[in-house]
């Protein structure tokens, strides 16, 4: 009897392993889990032509006069979050409360979560890069276009998700409130473990809006599968701050699914395809107020 629960055991993990899919650092000859180079064959959108995340050119971007500061809506709240290992991240779920409206965005946005990417022990981590180079770690704030419920509803409009990002770059010192995060991934090491971050304030972790008037924007997608082609991306010049035995310490907490490590947990970056990265500037955006309506529309063509 024990050699047929050990063989059914067996069998289940194996089929559970076959329909997930994983980061290349998972990945083994021996696993049949699907690495970031097969994901189209089981997703199909992840080998569509607005695949994210991207190597930004700065010398290649298009500069936009017409993409206005965003206006923050409750993240200096305090909540109480939850936070849940999901396997392949860690996912800190906001309330509705947390707004974005702005930036040239076709309406508004709630905040569903916010996660982080990361490498390994002395390797950067972020997805996202700035001519080449990646960076320690990188946050993902995700927005659901109003009056969306779910992502899965989002997706089908073109402009229905926006994801802000954040590059963080190694300091000497700490990051002052970030301790409380790594604390909270230390409660969650395992797949499907949760736990609560009483009093938590998204502003503890990024600035006030009026310091991220600089950012980058393009049309893409999200980087895990399905990899839905529904995001309207930012990624703000303005980076983070992380010290290196902060930066230990997060790659340390989580492990994956499969009872791995959690470590470098980025998704390559894809082609451009043709796609055009813009860049806000700041003094014609705060000097042409009258101009935010027509921002909108040449990114929502971006979509079509």
């Amino acid at each position: 009897m024990a050699q047929v629960l050990q063989h059914l055991s067996l069998l289940y993990l194996l089929s559970l392993s076959t329909a997930q899919w994983c980061y290349q650092s998972q990945y083994s000859c021996d696993d049949t889990c699907r690495d970031p180079l097969h994901w189209a064959a089981q997703f199909p959108s992840c080998g569509g032509l607005r695949q994210s995340p991207i190597n930004i050119v700065t010398s290649k971007v298009h500069m936009n006069t017409a993409l206005p500061p965003f206006d923050f809506i409750g993240h200096t709240d305090v909540n109480n979050i939850t936070v849940e290992n999901r396997g392949h991240s860690a996912h800190f779920h906001l309330p509705q409360s947390v707004r974005l409206t702005g930036g040239a965005l076709p309406g508004h946005y709630r905040a569903a979560q916010f996660h982080f990417h990361w490498g390994g022990s002395g390797r950067p981590g972020s997805e996202h890069t700035i001519d080449g180079d990646r960076f320690p770690m990188e946050l993902h704030i995700v927005h659901i276009k109003e009056p969306y419920g779910s992502l899965a509803e989002a997706e089908h409009d073109l402009a229905g998700i926006a994801l802000l990002a954040f590059l963080f770059e190694e300091t000497t010192d700490d990051h002052p409130h970030l301790d409380t995060v790594i604390s909270a991934l230390g409660r969650v090491s395992t797949n499907g473990s949760s736990t609560v971050i009483q009093n938590f304030r998204l502003s503890d972790i990024i600035p006030p809006s009026k310091e991220l008037h600089n950012y980058y924007r393009y049309v893409g997608s999200m980087t895990t599968p399905g990899c839905e082609q529904a995001v309207a991306w930012t990624v703000f010049h303005r980076t983070l701050s992380i010290s290196s035995r902060q930066l230990d310490a997060v790659v340390k907490q989580c492990k994956f699914w499969t009872g791995q490590p959690m470590t470098d947990i980025f998704r390559p970056t894809q082609p451009l395809d043709g796609r055009v990265v813009y860049r806000s500037n700041t003094a014609a955006a705060l000097s042409s107020a009258r101009h935010v309506w027509l921002s909108v529309f040449p990114l929502v063509l971006m979509y079509v």
